[in-house]
């Protein structure tokens, strides 16, 4: 097996980018709906080395990023309840609510007690060391780190720490293409696919692209070999007009993924209805806690209603993971809107499509 190095800095990997600048096809479109591979792709720079004709787009892949207003307003007034801890990942701090400003960073600032975690574990041990306190992790995520969590909330029901709930902020991959193709101006040619996600859920989770929507998917990684094997790979299906799922990382992800990570997964979670950014509400498309672990569960432990508000007015997140506009088009972009002082969630992310353009093309996109 090759090293991850040799993916890093792929030997031939001019020759598979002029074999794409041969390749002979009209107007392309190529969507990743991965955060890591929207960062990955604006630091390799192949934006910047395809062909004009031939664009990438990125979908709605970063969990922060299509985390609404709505639910962030819900978020934030649990930081008002006495004698509550609430902990989060550090991405999700800065995420305004439709206040402007109104995040969980400036909540801390003024008083409530709000942490960073690096894992749900971290927070059931916060809980543990502060019994007299009740802690709330936000668990938000895709499939990922919806195994993590699970397992937190079955530790937590073992150990009988009953000060530890998670508010179940985790969504589910499929359902949200699905609606993404639903919408009738929405057009794409072939699908990157999310390699965290198929090293869980297998690359078999992604075989519905191609044989009910007829479209080419590949899963791919991380690395720049990665990306341009998996983006030759997705070019040829289209060039031959043969919608198929292959699977580049092969180092990595199986057909049927992770039975550990899928039955942890199934004792503690179920599909739920869910709230996306720019996408509404959508059956299934979410993860809820069974009724058995009720006891650690935020939502119905605590008052929590989230709607599909929208942000800040001219923020154009929920377009940009729809596809719709590239992040330079939105007329906040490196103006009002820049990773010290973010209007949304895109800019905020470190998988963010905004915060990947000002970091890696900010120069190019403003000319």
């Amino acid at each position: 097996m090759l090293s991850e190095a040799a993916f890093r800095r792929p030997k031939g990997a001019d020759k598979i980018l002029r074999a794409i600048r041969e390749l002979e096809l009209p107007p392309t479109r190529i969507m990743e709906v991965c955060g890591t591979h929207t960062m990955a792709i604006a630091k390799s720079g192949i934006r910047n080395l395809l062909p004009a004709h031939i664009q990438l787009l990125s979908g709605p892949g970063c969990p922060v990023c299509v985390t609404p207003s709505g639910v962030m307003d819900e978020v934030l007034k649990l930081t008002e309840i006495p004698d509550l801890i609430v902990t989060t990942y550090g991405d999700l701090m800065r995420v305004p609510g439709s206040v402007p400003g109104d995040d969980l960073q400036r909540r801390k600032a003024m008083g409530a007690d709000v942490r960073w975690v690096y894992s749900p574990m971290d927070a059931l041990e916060l809980a543990k060391a502060h019994p007299d306190k009740q802690v709330i992790f936000l668990g938000v995520g895709f499939e990922t780190t919806a195994p993590g969590t699970a397992l937190a909330v079955l530790e937590a029901q073992a150990q009988q720490v009953a000060n530890f709930s998670v508010l179940c902020l985790l969504k589910q991959t499929a359902p949200a293409l699905r609606a993404l193709l639903a919408q009738p101006d929405f057009r794409v040619d072939g699908f990157l696919c999310p390699g965290h996600v198929a090293t869980v859920m297998g690359a078999e989770a992604f075989r519905f692209l191609p044989e009910e929507y007829g479209l080419p998917a590949v899963v791919g990684g991380f690395e720049t070999g990665d990306l341009l094997a998996a983006l030759w790979q997705l070019l040829l299906q289209i060039k031959e007009k043969s919608p198929r799922l292959e699977n580049e990382y092969t180092r990595a992800v199986s057909p049927q993924g992770n039975p550990a990570a899928q039955a942890i997964m199934a004792q503690v979670l179920e599909p739920v209805s869910d709230v996306w950014r720019g996408l509404g509400t959508i059956s299934e498309s979410g993860f809820g806690l069974k009724a058995e672990f009720a006891a650690h569960d935020a939502a119905r432990r605590f008052p929590f209603s989230p709607t599909d508000k929208e942000g800040t007015k001219g923020c154009k997140c929920g377009q940009i993971i729809c596809g719709q506009l590239q992040p330079h088009q939105c007329p906040l972009f490196g103006k009002a809107c820049q990773p010290d002082h973010p209007v949304g969630p895109c800019m905020v992310s470190g998988e963010g499509a905004c915060a990947a353009a000002y970091k890696y093309q900010r120069i190019e996109t403003l000319l």
